[in-house]
């Protein structure tokens, strides 16, 4: 946490760009897979200005990559040289041993590599982080000024608000949370149980789950009480069904990602009357707690372990021109980034007071993806009524430790 502070839907595109910049790179071949939004857009686009004729570069961005990563790397030679990960999806490439340790590629050509920037695992680089990332509050500022009310500053204060533009007919439906099965409803139940709770997640040093059931069922009710707040469709949204909504006028409040604050902001949003009253800052507390109810991720790239040396180190290359401190300097809202230089604008100042907060990061244990799923399999059930808080919480433990046993994890 203090190395971050210190340097503060599916789709799939392929692109190969012609050159731009001199990057002095040997003849190799570069594949990137990466998440789908604009910060990782950025960042591989700055990559693919080192294509040359002897230099192919391409790029799948796919939101469904963690699903894809394993079985890819798994082929030898691997079908992608390079995976665009973040702590949460680190683990299962690791425990497959698929990517390489990048130490010796560090010494040679990372000279703009600030500390903060490696990620090593048993004393080995084993990533090279960007940009640090996590959902906070994106508010209206017009709005909660038309209804008489400050900024929330904690999760029983944002269902106040919400409740009061309603009832003042403001507007029906003032907030957005990203409940979408499986993998968003789960991460808010984290950012809340155990971003702003505190709430426990394993036995200490061992895959054996140790959830509190008192703040799980506390985090569990809270969402299950933004619906009404929310509207019908709640179980769509994520970031790209928030932003149109946004966009257009019909959302107040909402709990979303650093990496998409750019958007919603004058200077990139298409909708200029709502970018120009709309506000960023730390996520809600909860339940009486001191710490922001989110958790706090890395984006960073891996180098696979089945490719050439040639390869890799072309891969290597690109990617550092990707992350450059002229990338940052051109693209300075695209992202919270971790690069020698960068200085905060409006977009990132939720992010920024969300880590100063004391936020924790997300655990990047092998299992931890596992537990991820369990739960997102389970909470959308309970928030439609179809089960109790402690039927949700067996099924999802259940689930899990079943999971967890025949991976190894748990004996």
């Amino acid at each position: 946490m203090k190395r971050l502070l210190a340097f503060m839907a599916v789709s799939a595109a392929f692109l190969t760009v012609p050159a731009y910049a001199d990057c002095g790179i040997a003849p190799g071949t570069v594949n990137i897979l990466a998440n789908d939004f604009q910060s990782i857009r950025t960042v591989t686009g700055t990559a693919a200005e080192c294509a040359t004729a002897d230099v192919k570069i391409t790029a799948n961005h796919n939101k469904a990559f963690a699903d894809l990563m394993v079985a890819a790397l798994t082929a030898n030679p691997a079908q992608y040289s390079v995976v665009v990960v973040a702590n949460g999806s680190l683990s299962p490439l690791l425990s497959a041993d698929l990517i390489r340790p990048l130490d010796d590629l560090v010494a040679k050509f990372g000279q703009q590599l600030q500390p903060s920037q490696l990620i090593k695992i048993g004393g080995k680089t084993m990533a090279i982080a960007f940009m640090a990332n996590a959902q906070h509050f994106y508010y209206r500022e017009d709005v909660l000024k038309q209804a008489g009310v400050a900024v929330p500053k904690t999760y029983e204060e944002v269902l106040a608000a919400a409740a009061t533009i309603r009832d003042k007919g403001i507007m029906k439906e003032p907030l957005a949370m990203s409940f979408l099965p499986t993998w968003d409803i789960a991460e808010e139940f984290l950012n809340i149980y155990y971003g702003g709770l505190g709430g426990t997640l394993f036995e200490q040093g061992t895959a054996n789950p140790a959830i509190d059931k008192e703040k799980a069922g506390q985090a569990l009710n809270l969402m299950k009480e933004m619906v009404p707040f929310i509207g019908p469709d709640y179980l769509t949204y994520d970031s790209d069904v928030f932003r149109p909504k946004w966009y257009a006028g019909q959302v107040a409040m909402a709990n979303m990602w650093g990496s998409s604050a750019a958007l919603v902001l004058p200077g990139q949003s298409p909708s200029p009357e709502t970018a120009k009253d709309t506000h960023l800052t730390v996520a809600p507390t909860v339940g009486g707690g001191k710490t922001p109810a989110t958790m706090v991720w890395w984006d960073g790239f891996t180098i696979a372990k089945n490719i050439s040396d040639a390869d890799a180190e072309a891969s290597f290359r690109a990617m550092l021109h990707g992350i450059s401190p002229d990338m940052a300097a051109k693209h300075p809202e695209d992202a919270v980034w971790l690069i020698d230089g960068y200085k905060p604008t409006p977009a990132a100042m939720g992010v920024i007071n969300s880590v100063k907060g004391g936020s924790p990061t997300y655990p990047t244990v092998p299992y931890m993806g596992l537990l991820h799923e369990a739960l997102g399999a389970q909470i959308a059930d309970f928030i439609q009524g179809k089960k109790s808080a402690e039927e949700t919480l067996a099924d999802a433990e259940k689930a899990y430790i079943t999971a967890a046993t025949s991976a190894g994890f748990i004996k």
